[in-house]
């Protein structure tokens, strides 16, 4: 039975439909085979010139979204932001200046900023850090006789979104959320296999940093096995096991998460000072914990260094090509951070950025784009939660209004930002010939037993398209909801009416 619903996808030999009757017939195929029974598809197709809908099935049920949560992520960024949106991450010495030495504490002031590390310095991770050493000679300063203290207080202490799993949080695409953010919040592990029976060879990034304590539990095999992945971070703490088996000569590398991210911050700067020639006599510190609260309004506080990312126009792209989850839940704090502010008795309140204020905030975007707010449920920036809920009507309405948006720095920022069929990121394996090849622009999205896809793509007949294919609930695997993915996007871009 599967051999012969298998047999019945679409090749990349087809005919063309040529009217919308012949395409529902093709996508009706697809979606009716047995092996799907179990499964419950939502799908819809809309013409962008006309508004015609071409195909729909479950248009209005609810759905979880995985990864398609960034569309909505991005699309409130880039609409109330701005493309040309940056962060600004500023370090503070406090104290007086006696003989090159800082008698005083320095901060870091953090703005939420995901991009510090070293995906935009070639990937030297610490490159931002030697620069603010520089910096601080600059400004007469060799020495720190003092702390270093990070300031995350733009966003609250919570640092996993709403829903996650606990079982992910040792790995990258759990990780951590806050207002300062180094190297993703995570260490870069290496395994090496050296030779069968012995432990292989560990090193980490950023510079075997002593800020997570490593245990080697892991074995070498022999050169023709396979990898075989374990790490392990225990909760609430920094110590990682590593029990993988790697082959010998080969390499296993993961990013691993680690605990309290403003902490790993500092001390990494700390570091790095010191191994720049700038000694630095105190600790490191959250600022919770610090004696004083930092007034950067006094004549005392002066600025020693700052960072200022790339723009939210390079930012999007990251949260939606390879599909970064961080990346995107410190975008959704950062609409918190900018929503109007609470007021109290005519008196306005402090505000960080939370995720709910972030969520609230981006109503409006979705409200301007059709979507029904009342049954949208949108737990966290990343679609991680599988408390998020959206349906394909609610996808194609927003697709929709990025696509006709009145500013098009703005449209031209989140088209960009979507991965590009058969090119890059995260379906850049989708398709590998045919038509869909360079002209699909896809938002993925992938937890157990879901499976989604939506974004844009021209026909054959180059009418844009706006499709959104959800699958959820399936037991087969993973490879023949990507085989209908596949044929779906096929049919569009041969469709000819």
């Amino acid at each position: 039975m599967l051999a012969v619903a298998a047999s019945s996808l679409p090749s990349y030999s087809q005919d063309a439909p040529h009217s919308s009757s012949d395409l529902r017939a093709s996508v009706d195929r697809l979606l009716d085979a047995p092996q799907f029974e179990n499964a419950t598809w939502g799908v819809k197709v809309v013409n962008l010139l006309s508004g015609e809908v071409l195909y729909e099935r479950n248009a209005r049920k609810s759905f979880v979204p995985a990864s398609n949560m960034k569309l909505y992520t991005s699309a409130a960024a880039l609409n109330q932001l701005g493309p040309g949106f940056t962060y600004e991450t500023r370090l503070y010495a406090f104290g007086s200046v006696v003989d090159s030495v800082l008698n005083g504490h320095l901060v870091v002031r953090g703005s939420g900023d995901p991009t510090i590390g070293g995906r935009y310095n070639d990937g030297d991770l610490t490159a931002t850090f030697r620069n603010w050493a520089d910096s601080l000679r600059a400004h007469g300063i060799a020495r720190i006789n003092g702390d270093i203290v990070g300031d995350d207080d733009v966003f609250d202490d919570v640092g996993l979104g709403v829903g996650w799993n606990w079982d992910d949080e040792t790995y990258w695409y759990s990780a951590e959320v806050g207002g300062l953010v180094f190297n993703d919040n995570c260490v870069d592990v290496t395994i090496t296999g050296t030779s069968p029976g012995r432990a292989g060879e560990v090193t980490w990034a950023p510079d075997l940093t002593d800020y997570v304590d490593v245990v080697n539990a892991t074995l070498t095999v022999h050169p023709d096995s396979s990898i075989e992945e374990g790490y392990e971070r225990e909760r609430a703490s920094n110590r990682i096991r590593l029990y993988s088996s790697v082959p010998a000569g080969r390499d296993d590398r993961e990013s691993i998460t680690v605990a309290n991210p403003t902490r790993y911050f500092v001390h990494v700067l700390r570091s790095t000072l010191v191994s720049k020639g700038v000694p630095v006599s105190g600790n490191v510190a959250d600022v919770d914990d610090a004696p004083l609260r930092p007034d950067y309004s006094s004549s005392g506080a002066m600025i020693v260094a700052r960072y200022v990312s790339p723009p939210l126009s390079e930012i999007a792209a990251v949260i939606n090509k390879p599909s970064h989850n961080l990346w995107a839940e410190q975008v959704l704090k950062t609409l918190g951070l900018y929503a109007p502010p609470d007021t109290m008795n005519g008196v306005m309140l402090a505000v960080a950025g939370t995720a709910e204020r972030g969520v609230e905030f981006g109503m409006s975007t979705f409200a301007a784009a059709g979507v029904d707010t009342s049954r949208f449920r949108m737990a966290d920036g990343s679609g991680l939660s599988r408390m998020n809920l959206i349906t394909p009507e609610m996808n194609t309405n927003l697709l929709r209004f990025m696509w006709t948006h009145p500013d098009t720095s703005v449209s031209g920022a989140f088209l960009r930002s979507l991965p590009v069929g058969g090119v890059d990121g995260t379906i850049d394996d989708l398709v590998e010939e045919g038509p869909a090849v360079g002209n699909l622009r896809a938002k993925s999205g992938s937890l157990t037993a879901v499976r989604n896809l939506s974004g844009y793509i021209r026909s054959g007949a180059s009418t844009p398209l706006a499709f959104a294919l959800l699958c959820n609930n399936f037991t087969v695997k993973t490879k023949e909801v990507n085989d209908v993915q596949r044929a779906f996007v096929d049919l569009l871009a041969r469709y000819r009416e």
